[in-house]
């Protein structure tokens, strides 16, 4: 799946990320030592676990 925003302009130093939805609700909430690489996992990959793939596609914008 292709990310719904520019992935090459989130940081790449630790952080705290808010995945938003359509109406822009925060939908989850992680954090990461790396922001880009760990965003960027979720749109890599097919996920296996169907809460995460229903997540995936419910992520329309993300706060860093």
């Amino acid at each position: 799946m292709q990310a719904p925003f520019d992935l090459s302009k989130i940081s790449t130093k630790p952080g705290c990320y808010l995945y938003k939805d359509i109406v822009g609700e925060h939908i989850y909430i992680g954090k990461a030592k790396n922001l880009r690489k760990r965003v960027s996992s979720y749109f890599s990959k097919n996920h296996e676990d169907i809460k995460t793939a229903q997540l995936v596609e419910h992520i329309r914008d993300i706060d860093t």
